[in-house]
């Protein structure tokens, strides 16, 4: 998935870099961060100095770095201006010494003066040896941190630099960057309310190898889906084809044929209708009010409309079926009408290839399956289908709004908006 240019465009990132083999991961991290349109800071420990030098990150954020060698007060280069001056501070890799002193609020590096100085959310993406990570007095320090405004990152169980395979190896770059775009992208209308997206085309079985599916890539739906995450929602991904890339907390439901879609998602309607109490209050007459957040659901599955009659167990044989072959078909179950849609609000996806006739076409599906809103695809030929960009109609009972062609991430932002009105 293309990640936009302006995703995080102004936001201000402090990256405190430790003493730790992973820090050639925070290249990789620091790219991500300016690609997206950041500005960042780093702040390094001695340590870190030991395994890549200042001018390196230096180069990529087009900042000076800031470690105990330069600090300066007649200007804004020392630790209580720079945790002032930004947004969110993510320290990776975090080693265990940094991540005990962190937790017993030892200051005596300029990283961990800045951490302490910087009263935001702090987010620690630890690398360790799998001994000193599961130490009962290191686990004792991350628990520590966590309620102290810290989000601890899990890591990986791969090889190590000690050559041993265990866990400690730092999250993957791309996964820190997501959950640091979270947080500062983060709304309270979204967080926490519960959202199921469907993406991709079903696939419904013919016999063991043959099957009837579209050209749906399941594209639109997986981008859907990490606007939505990175705006605070509990998503929930039903899909036949996901993007790569997709933030790895993001919870995914891989499916094939309709039925196992329906399944899934009849579930997880029930489950998201049960709701999840937010944050969110009402004061009236001097009363406390807890307010559930109205699900949503976004259809972007491309369902068969027609589904084999007689799936066979097996290989049908070409011998056996001679020249020609008949398959019978039957029209496949509709889940827009399937589903209960009471106290969730629903929007449906439409592609359509008549120009004519595309936007009456969406109208009916709005109004016959009791949606609260349509995107509107119009599609040229089959190479419309996996491309990076999009073009959307979004059409509800009183307005059409066109969602000019942009990458889909973008798009999804501006889907999301317009969607976050029908409920306001």
């Amino acid at each position: 998935m293309n990640i936009p240019v302006d995703l995080i465009k102004n936001k201000k990132i402090l990256l405190g870099v430790t003493g730790s083999i992973a820090i050639y991961k925070s290249l990789e991290l620091l790219r991500y961060f300016v690609k997206a349109g950041a500005e960042v800071k780093v702040v390094m420990t001695p340590a870190a100095k030991k395994f890549i030098t200042p001018l390196t990150f230096e180069t990529l954020s087009s900042n000076r770095v800031l470690d105990d060698t330069n600090e300066s007060w007649a200007n804004e280069h020392n630790h209580i201006k720079i945790s002032e001056w930004a947004d969110i501070m993510v320290i990776a890799p975090a080693s265990a010494n940094t991540i005990a002193k962190l937790a017993n609020a030892i200051a005596d590096n300029i990283l961990l003066q800045s951490a302490l100085a910087f009263n935001g959310m702090k987010i620690l993406a630890p690398s360790a040896n799998t001994n000193m990570l599961q130490n009962p007095i290191t686990q004792a320090n991350l628990k520590m941190l966590g309620i102290a405004n810290y989000t601890i990152l899990e890591t990986q169980t791969k090889e190590l630099a000690c050559k041993t395979i265990g866990d400690g190896a730092m999250a993957e770059p791309l996964n820190i960057f997501y959950q640091t775009s979270r947080e500062l992208l983060k709304e309270e209308y979204w967080t926490d309310r519960r959202v199921i997206i469907t993406g991709g085309g079903t696939v419904e079985k013919i016999d063991e190898v043959r099957y009837i599916s579209n050209f749906s890539s399941g594209k639109m739906a997986s981008a859907l889906a990490t606007a939505l995450y990175l705006k605070g929602a509990d998503v929930n991904l039903i899909a036949t084809r996901f993007d790569e890339n997709l933030p790895e907390n993001m919870h995914k439901i891989d499916v094939a044929s309709t039925a196992e879609m329906l399944e899934y998602l009849t579930d997880s309607v029930r489950i998201a209708k049960k709701g999840k109490l937010s944050k969110a209050t009402l004061v009236r007459d001097e009363h406390i009010h807890i307010i559930q957040k109205r699900p949503f659901l976004f259809m972007a599955a491309a369902v068969s409309d027609y589904i084999a009659e007689f799936p066979q167990d097996g290989k049908l044989k070409k011998e056996s079926l001679g020249e020609s072959w008949e398959l019978p078909l039957k029209k496949n179950i509709d889940i827009l009408n399937t589903i209960d849609k009471e106290g969730i609000t629903v929007i449906g996806f439409k592609a359509e290839m008549d120009e004519q006739k595309a936007k009456s076409n969406a109208v009916n599906m709005l109004e016959n399956k009791n949606l609260d809103a349509v995107c509107l695809n119009l599609l040229k030929d089959s190479s419309s289908f996996g491309t990076d960009v999009n073009e959307i109609e979004f059409i509800t009972n009183d307005k059409n709004i066109l969602l000019l062609q942009s990458d889909k991430l973008t798009l999804s932002f501006r889907i999301i908006s317009h969607s976050k009105k029908l409920s306001e």
